[in-house]
C-alpha cells in the first residue's frame, strides 16, 4: 500500500471539525474516518500484479551508443489502472525516463519505452518492474515489484576499427593480389598459369606442361591457416586504469583488432582470456564470425583481483593445438608480477612457438617524467623514471628469451601488434 499526496490534505481537512468541536473524540473520529477512507480506496485500487509484461530489447550495443527497450503492459481487468511505472536499471545503463505515466482501460496495452546509453561494458540486467496503482479517489494505491527478465550484453567499443581497411590493403598486398607471387620463404602453392616471358624457370610445372602440352608455371602465395594465439591477461595488473578506462579494455581493443586483421589472411586464431581460470576462449575459421563471436565473449570480462596462473595459460595455448604458433601475451610489464609468474613458464613455451609480449603503456607516466616545475613534481619524475626503468628491464630480460616486446601507448599498441603481425608474415616468419 502507499499513500499520496491526497490523503495528506485529508488528515489536514480534519482541522475543520476539530476547530468547531475541539474534544479528543473529534480527533479520533476523524482519523478513524480517514483510516476508513484509505482503505476501501486501496480496496477497489487495480492489482498491479494482475498486469501483463513482455519486454522488448535488443540483444546488444556497442558502448557509447544508445538503445531503446519497451515494455508491453496489458491490462487484463474490467476496471481503468491509473498510476505511476518505474522501469528499473543499474546506473551504468545510462537510463533515461525510467518513470511512466500509466492510464489503461479494461482489456487496453501500452507500449513504454526507455532509452538506454550505456557507459560500462558487459550484461547489464535490468532491476524489478515497479507499478502504483490509484484507487478511485486517488487517496491511495497498490504497489507492487514484479521481475521482468531482460538482460543487453554492452559490448566494447573497438576503437581500432577505423584502421581495418588501411590494414587489409597491406594484406592484400601480401596475398600478391598487388604484386606477381614468388616462391620464397613463408609461401604456400597457390595456382597454376600460362607461361609469361620472363617467368622463372624453376617455378614450370613439368606435369602440367606435359598434359597440356604448353609450359605452365606454378603461383605462390604467403601461407594461410597459420595459428595465431592471442592470450588475454585478466588479472589484477590489467585492473589499473588508463585515463577513463581499465587497462584491460586497451588490451582488448589490440586483440580484436588483430582478430580481424588475422581472421581476414585466413589464419586461425585463438583468443583465449583469464588469470587463475579461462574466463573465455574463442577460435574458429569464419573471419566474420570469429570477430563477431570475439567482441560478444570478451564483453562481460572484467578484470579480477587476484594473480594470473600462467602455467594455466600455458596449457590453455597447448591445448589450443601443438603446430608452431604466433603467441601474443597481452599482460602489464609488471616486473614483480612477471618475474613470478611469467618468466619461469616462458622458456618452454618460447621453444615451442614465436612469442610476442604486448603491454600497455600509461602515457601519464612519461608525463610526469617531464615534470621540473616544483619539488612535487621532481619527486613524481623520479617515480617515473624508476617505473620506466623497471618496465625496461622486465623487457630486456622477455628479450633474452627470444621474445618480442611490445610496450605503447592504448592509441598505438593495436596498430604495433598488427604491424609486426603483418611483418612477420611479409618475411615468412609464421
Amino acid at each position: 500500500m502507499a499513500l499520496t499526496a491526497r490523503a495528506l490534505w485529508l488528515v489536514l481537512l480534519g482541522i475543520v471539525p476539530v476547530a468547531l468541536r475541539p474534544t479528543a473524540s473529534t480527533v479520533w473520529l476523524w482519523l478513524l474516518l480517514c483510516a476508513a477512507v484509505i482503505a476501501v480506496d486501496v480496496l477497489l485500487a487495480p492489482r498491479p500484479r494482475r498486469l501483463e509484461f513482455e519486454r522488448a530489447l535488443p540483444t546488444s550495443v556497442r558502448l557509447g551508443e544508445s538503445v531503446s527497450t519497451s515494455l508491453l503492459v496489458t491490462h487484463p481487468g474490467a476496471r481503468t489502472a491509473r498510476g505511476v511505472l518505474r522501469d528499473a536499471w543499474p546506473p551504468s545503463t545510462g537510463a533515461e525516463l525510467t518513470r511512466h505515466t500509466l492510464r489503461l482501460s479494461g482489456g487496453e496495452r501500452t507500449r513504454l519505452t526507455t532509452t538506454l546509453t550505456p557507459t560500462r561494458r558487459g550484461d547489464r540486467v535490468a532491476d524489478r518492474v515497479t507499478v502504483r496503482l490509484r484507487g478511485p479517489l486517488g487517496i491511495a494505491a497498490r504497489q507492487a515489484s514484479i521481475h521482468v527478465p531482460g538482460r543487453l550484453r554492452v559490448l566494447h567499443p573497438f576503437p581500432s576499427r577505423k584502421h581495418i581497411p588501411s590494414r587489409l590493403a597491406v594484406l592484400r598486398q601480401l596475398d600478391g593480389r598487388a604484386a606477381m607471387r614468388t616462391r620464397g620463404q613463408g609461401t604456400e602453392f597457390d595456382s597454376l598459369r600460362d607461361y609469361v616471358e620472363g617467368d622463372d624457370v624453376r617455378s614450370i610445372d613439368w606435369r602440367a606442361t606435359a598434359r597440356r602440352q604448353d609450359l605452365v608455371v606454378r603461383t605462390w602465395q604467403p601461407e594461410q591457416h597459420r595459428r595465431i594465439v592471442i592470450v588475454l591477461d585478466t588479472s589484477r595488473t590489467s585492473a589499473g586504469r588508463i585515463g577513463d578506462a581499465p587497462r584491460l579494455d586497451s588490451g582488448m581493443d589490440a586483440a580484436l583488432f588483430l582478430t580481424a586483421i588475422a581472421g581476414h589472411a585466413r589464419d586461425r586464431v585463438h583468443v583465449i582470456a583469464g588469470d587463475r581460470v579461462v574466463r573465455a576462449h574463442v577460435s574458429g575459421h569464419d573471419r566474420v564470425g570469429l570477430l563477431h563471436d570475439a567482441i560478444s565473449e570478451l564483453a562481460p570480462v572484467d578484470a579480477q583481483l587476484i594473480e594470473a596462473d600462467w602455467r594455466l595459460l600455458a596449457a590453455e595455448v597447448a591445448r589450443a593445438g601443438s603446430q608452431r604458433a604466433l603467441v601474443v601475451l597481452i599482460t602489464p610489464l609488471e616486473s614483480s608480477a612477471l618475474e613470478e609468474g611469467l618468466l619461469p613458464v616462458l622458456p618452454a613455451l618460447a621453444a615451442r612457438h614465436r612469442v610476442v609480449v604486448a603491454s600497455v603503456a600509461d602515457p601519464a607516466v612519461e608525463a610526469l617524467r617531464r615534470g621540473r616545475g616544483t619539488a612535487t613534481d621532481v619527486y613524481a619524475a623520479a617515480a617515473a623514471e624508476r617505473t620506466v626503468g623497471l618496465r625496461a628491464r622486465t623487457a630486456g630480460a622477455l628479450r633474452t628469451l627470444g621474445v618480442e616486446v611490445l610496450d605503447e601507448t592504448p592509441d598505438k599498441l593495436p596498430l604495433a601488434l598488427v604491424d609486426h603481425y603483418l611483418a612477420l608474415k611479409r618475411q615468412g616468419l609464421l
